[in-house]
Parts: C-alpha cells; sequence; structure tokens
C-alpha cells in the first residue's frame, strides 16, 4: 500500500511563494476579488436551503462523480490546490455519502477562505471512527447531506490567516472532534469545550453558525480550521498513529486522567477493539496493573501483547467470579449492546466504570437499564467520556510521544473505503483503521 506523500516545508514553501507571486499579479484585476464563498461556481447554482436545518449554506454544492477525472483535470486540481495554498476559497477531493445510509464515494467539496484567526491544512491522514459510520448511515438521526465524516485527521499547516501567530506554514499539526465553540461559557472558560453551552462546532454535520456554513470533515484533502481548534503533534508520533489518538486516544485518556490513575490502581477494561485497546496501553503507561476483558482467546493474547498484565475470559463463569470486586476502575468500551449490571460486580466498593462504547441505536432502548441498588450499596460511580477540551488533548499528545504510546492501525486507500467501513464495523480492523489522504489525489500529482 502506497504511503501518502508528506510535504517537505520546501515543497510548501515553494507553493506559498507561488501563492504570493499570484496574488502580487491579481492586484491589477477585480476579477481576482471572487474568494467570497458565498458566490457559485459557473453554471453551478448557490446551496439550497436544508430543511432540517432551516438555513441557506453559504457554501457551493458538492459535486460527484464516479470517474475520478469528471471532478477535475490536473490542471483545475493545481489551481485548486494553489488557491489552498493561498488561503482562499476552494475546493477539496474527499470521500463521502452523497445520501445518508449510501455508499462512500469521491466528491469535491467548497472549503472557505481562511479569515483572520483561520489556519488552512493540507491533509495527510484521517483516523476512522465508528461514529463516522454509524453518522453517515442514519444510525444516530437524521444528518443534512451531501456528508463527509473523519475527526481524526493530521496534515501541515499551508496557510495562515493575518491575525495566527501561534502557527506557521509547514508545521505538523492536526484536528479532532470539534472546531468551535463560544469560548465563553462555564466549560469552554474550563478548557471543556466540548461541553459547550451554547455554540459547540463538530468537526463534521453541525451548522458553524459564526462561519454560516454546515461542517464537513476530515476525509479530504484539505480542511481551514479557527487557529484555538488546532494540535500540534509531537515529532516522536508518526502522522498516520498520531491520527486515530485525536478521537480514541483523547477518549481513553480523559478518564484515566481524571480518576489520577497510577500505580497501585486495578484497572479493567471491557472490550478490547479500537477504542479499547488504547485504554489498555494507556492505562499500562500510567502504571496501572491492568486486565483485558474479552470473550475470545485470540484477543485474550493480544491483549498481553498490548500492555495488559493479565486477561479474564468473560465466557467463563469461574474466571468472572474470581474477578469480582477487584478492580478500581473499569472501562467498558464495548459498543454493542450488553448488560452493564454484569461488569460493576467486578468492582471494588467506590469503584468506577468508564462508559466509552456507543451502540448503533440512536436512543440507547437497546442497552439494559443500571441497577441503582448495586451502585448505592456499593459506593461505585457510573461516569462516561467524551473526548477532551483542546489543552487536555495537547496534554495526552505529549504523554503518548514522551511514553512511546500509539494505536495499531491499518492504512486504507480511498477505493477501498467502503470495504473498510464495513471491515470495522465487523471487528476486522486492527485496530483502527486510517485514510491515506494521498490516495485521493494521486492520480492527479502522477
Amino acid at each position: 500500500m502506497t504511503p501518502a506523500k508528506i510535504p517537505s516545508v520546501t515543497v510548501l514553501a515553494e507553493a506559498r511563494r507561488r501563492a504570493e507571486e499570484a496574488a502580487q499579479e491579481a492586484k491589477t484585476s477585480n476579477a481576482e476579488k471572487q474568494a467570497d464563498d458565498t458566490t457559485a461556481t459557473e453554471g453551478e447554482a448557490p446551496g439550497q436551503p436544508d430543511p432540517r436545518v432551516g438555513r441557506k449554506d453559504k457554501v457551493l454544492p458538492a459535486r460527484f462523480s464516479q470517474d475520478r477525472a469528471e471532478l477535475f483535470t490536473a490542471e483545475e486540481w493545481e489551481a485548486q490546490r494553489l488557491a489552498a495554498f493561498q488561503g482562499k476559497a476552494h475546493e477539496a477531493l474527499a470521500v463521502g455519502v452523497r445520501e445518508l445510509g449510501a455508499p462512500l464515494e469521491e466528491l469535491a467539496i467548497p472549503r472557505r477562505a481562511a479569515g483572520p484567526r483561520d489556519i488552512v491544512i493540507d491533509l495527510e491522514y484521517c483516523g476512522l471512527c465508528h461514529s463516522d459510520v454509524h453518522t453517515a448511515r442514519g444510525e444516530w438521526g437524521s444528518r443534512a447531506v451531501p456528508l463527509v465524516t473523519g475527526h481524526e485527521m493530521v496534515g501541515r499547516v499551508c496557510a495562515v490567516g493575518s491575525e495566527v501567530q501561534s502557527w506557521q506554514v509547514g508545521e505538523r499539526v492536526g484536528v479532532g472532534c470539534m472546531v468551535g465553540s463560544c469560548r465563553v461559557c462555564e466549560p469552554c472558560r474550563r478548557q471543556d469545550e466540548q461541553f459547550c453551552i451554547h455554540n459547540a462546532v463538530g468537526t463534521y454535520g453541525t451548522w458553524d453558525e459564526p462561519h454560516s456554513e454546515r461542517t464537513q470533515g476530515g476525509y479530504a484533502t484539505s480542511i481551514v480550521v479557527p487557529e484555538d481548534f488546532v494540535l500540534r503533534i509531537p515529532e516522536k508520533i508518526g502522522p498516520a498513529h498520531a491520527a486515530p489518538l485525536l478521537c480514541a486516544g483523547i477518549t481513553m485518556y480523559a478518564p484515566l486522567e481524571d480518576l489520577r490513575v497510577g500505580p497501585g490502581d486495578k484497572v479493567a477494561v471491557a472490550g478490547i477493539g479500537g477504542l479499547g485497546h488504547m485504554a489498555v496501553k494507556l492505562a499500562a503507561a500510567m502504571g496501572a496493573e491492568v486486565t483485558a476483558l474479552t470473550r475470545t482467546q485470540a484477543k485474550a493474547e493480544d491483549a498481553r501483547r498490548l500492555g495488559a498484565h493479565d486477561v479474564v475470559l468473560t465466557t467463563d463463569e469461574g474466571s468472572m467470579a474470581a474477578a469480582r470486586g477487584r478492580f478500581t476502575v473499569l472501562v467498558d468500551a464495548i459498543s454493542a449492546p450488553h448488560d452493564v449490571n454484569a461488569l460493576l460486580d467486578l468492582l471494588a466498593p467506590r469503584g468506577t466504570v468508564v462508559l466509552a462504547g456507543l451502540p448503533a441505536d440512536a436512543d440507547g432502548s437497546e442497552m439494559p437499564l443500571v441497577d441503582p441498588r448495586t451502585l448505592v450499596n456499593r459506593g461505585l460511580r457510573l461516569a462516561g467520556t467524551k473526548i477532551g477540551g483542546i489543552e487536555q488533548t495537547q496534554r495526552m499528545l505529549e504523554f503518548c510521544a514522551d511514553h512511546g504510546v500509539v494505536p495499531d492501525i491499518e492504512i486504507v486507500t480511498a477505493a477501498d473505503m467502503n470495504e473498510a467501513w464495513d471491515r470495522m464495523v465487523a471487528g476486522e480492523l486492527h485496530y483502527r483503521g486510517v485514510l491515506d489522504i494521498g490516495s485521493l489525489d494521486s492520480h492527479l500529482n502522477a
């Protein structure tokens, strides 16, 4: 499998030089003043009001094609890339759906011009997450289409807004599950932007009021993001391995850090998949004694390789009985409907169970209710985890770099994405899939 092309700083600088030259020449012509992304391209109608959103998107409609050559010629693609490096409105190649539940296909999506505090990122990799599938297949409710998912993206800065001081062209950066918040509510003030009360903006499928557009995710060649929602990728972590850390990594790191897990703690992890395997690695790196809970012997052997000190087969009644009351923390990363009450028996008094996996059903009705008597009688705590704020996510990245913690990944190409999604749902990816963004435009760069 061909890895994505990683542009060097020299290549990026050359592209920016060309962009600056083009901008200088354009000063003599009013025709260059078409960066307003409210205007449709020739022959295309402006975006129409979406009844599910109730607003008119000030973006161009997506363009679809079964044949890549129909989206862009090599010359047209070069012009779009140049516009991105200039910080102008442009179109990106992407993988998305035109209707919920439809197969993924290649399309062209609009990206807005960079504002004063925005940065433009030339994307290299984007992780695959179960939530991408649930959302695009309509399993978690209605979403406006077309829709491009993906919220674990890594790339290099290719343009910055006029007021940006924290980032430079060529730096490797990442973007996770959110690209905006109100910045003033109580959660935002305590660096918990993911719980923003007023204006939480998800990386995809969310109405972004400040920019008057609906967000589209990271299965694409570029993205424009406010600088405050961009993360620095440590040099010790490769870009493909860094991508899943921006969702799976922080989802598992946040509760472990919040609970101050460390030496002396006995942590159990149920569900050794994309999320669970990260919980095993992180808890072990924090110094805890880690036990994996799994149904199969094959996963048991792999769990030890990941760093688990012990394994309990949940299908073995004797082993489950012996583990009762043993753990101070239990991370439940099982995404299929299951009975959490059986896991509560494994906790020591005053122990905490952290729910991380979400089933496909939109309202959670397939999950059995937790018996409150179990919580009360043994002083147990039931918690959830929803990624982390920007500051905590940056700490997670530094922790992973310092302790050599990275996810186990499979790199997939754009052509393999439908199969990769099916394999992920079936639990066959090992353990996180990562889209090679370079496979999207390789035919245009040959």
